[in-house]
C-alpha cells in the first residue's frame, strides 16, 4: 500500500508578478519547470535553461476553450521562437517548459515524455490538443523508462501548483466507493483505518434527475450512473462557469447521452457539492442544499457538515 506523504514545492516569482515568468522545484528532484507569459517570451528565452532538452506545453484558447499543444525539443529555446511566429499557433498565451538541471536530459528522454504526456491528457480530456497524432514511444532501457515515469509523478505534483490543470484525472472507475480487496478477499485495513464514505442523493422529479455522490477522502464524487441534464439551461449573462465543466464532461466522454439526458460513465470528482450539483442540474444549483444525506432525506450537505464541524473541540480560553 502506498503511502501518501507531503511534499516540499519551492516557486520562484522571477518578475515578482504572479502571473509573470515562474520557475518551480521540488525537493529532491532533478526536474524544473519554468512558466512565461508570452509577453515575455524574449525575456524568457535568454535564460540558460530555455537552452536545454525538454518538453513544453502551449497553453491558450480556441473558439472559446481551452487547448494547449505539447511538444519537445533538444533547444527549448530554438522551437519556442518557431512557434511565436508561426501561423497556425497564433492562439498561445503561456508556455510551460519542463527540463532536467544540468541538461540531464537527451533526445530520448524527451521523446519518451512528450509520448505520454500527450496519451495522458487525451485519455483525461480535460483540454484539446492541437496534436494531429501522439507519437510512438522510443526504445528505452527498462531503467530510463522507470526514471522517466518518476519524472513524470513528481511533475504531475508541479504543474496543478502553477495553474496547469490538463493532465489532474477527476474521473474514477464505476464503484471507486467500494471497499479496496485485498488477494484473500479481507477489506484492506481494519474497521478503524477504512475510509468513511458519507452518501448523498439529488432528485429532479419533474425533469427525471436521480444522481448520487459520495465525500471519501475529501472528494465529492457524484457515482457512475447517475443522471445530468442533456442540455445546460441557462443563456446569456446568466451562463454560470459550470456550463464550461459540463461541456467538458459531455466532450470527454463521462457524460453520455441516453434518452432525454445524460448518464455518468465514470466516477468522477469535483472540487465541491455545488460544481456537482449544477453539472446534474443543468444550471446554477447550491450544493449545499440540492445534496441530502442518503440515510437522512431531511438532511442537507450544508447541514450534514455544520453538525460535522460542532464535533471540532472549542479553543480553551480559560487561564
Amino acid at each position: 500500500m502506498i503511502v501518501t506523504k507531503g511534499r516540499s514545492l519551492e516557486l520562484f516569482y522571477i518578475d515578482g508578478h504572479p502571473d509573470g515568468m515562474i520557475t518551480a522545484e521540488l525537493f529532491n528532484w532533478t526536474g524544473h519547470v519554468f512558466i512565461t507569459p508570452r509577453t515575455r517570451l524574449s525575456e524568457a528565452l535568454r535564460r540558460q535553461e530555455a537552452g536545454y532538452a525538454g518538453v513544453y506545453l502551449l497553453l491558450g484558447e480556441k473558439e472559446g476553450q481551452d487547448f494547449a499543444y505539447i511538444g519537445e525539443a533538444e533547444d527549448l529555446r530554438t522551437r519556442l521562437k518557431q512557434h511565436a511566429v508561426a501561423s497556425d499557433k497564433d492562439w498561445w498565451e503561456t508556455a510551460v517548459l519542463i527540463s532536467a538541471s544540468a541538461n540531464r536530459l537527451n533526445k530520448a528522454h524527451v521523446k519518451y515524455l512528450e509520448s505520454r504526456l500527450i496519451v495522458m491528457a487525451g485519455e483525461i480530456g480535460h483540454t484539446p490538443l492541437h496534436n494531429g497524432n501522439c507519437p510512438s514511444l522510443p526504445g528505452l532501457t527498462e531503467a530510463d523508462v522507470a526514471k522517466m515515469e518518476a519524472f513524470i509523478g513528481n511533475l504531475m505534483v508541479v504543474l496543478p501548483a502553477v495553474r496547469v490543470d490538463m493532465f489532474i484525472q477527476r474521473s474514477r472507475p464505476a464503484g471507486s466507493s467500494r471497499p479496496a480487496l485485498s488477494v484473500n478477499g479481507m477489506v484492506e485495513g481494519t474497521a478503524s483505518t477504512a475510509p468513511e464514505v458519507t452518501r448523498f442523493v439529488l432528485n429532479k422529479p419533474r425533469a427525471e434527475l436521480t444522481a448520487r455522490a459520495f465525500v471519501q477522502n475529501g472528494e465529492f464524487i457524484v457515482e457512475a450512473g447517475s443522471h445530468a441534464r442533456s442540455e445546460w439551461l441557462e443563456e446569456g449573462s446568466k451562463v454560470s462557469t459550470y456550463k464550461s465543466l459540463h461541456d467538458e464532461l459531455v466532450r470527454s466522454g463521462v457524460l453520455e447521452a441516453s434518452g432525454t439526458h445524460r448518464v455518468f460513465t465514470k466516477d468522477y470528482a469535483f472540487s465541491g457539492p455545488s460544481a456537482a450539483a449544477s453539472v446534474v442540474s443543468g444550471h446554477s444549483e447550491s450544493g449545499p442544499r440540492a445534496w441530502k444525506l442518503e440515510s437522512s432525506p431531511n438532511i442537507s450537505f450544508g447541514e450534514w457538515q455544520a453538525r460535522q464541524l460542532e464535533t471540532l473541540p472549542e479553543k480553551d480560553t480559560s487561564e
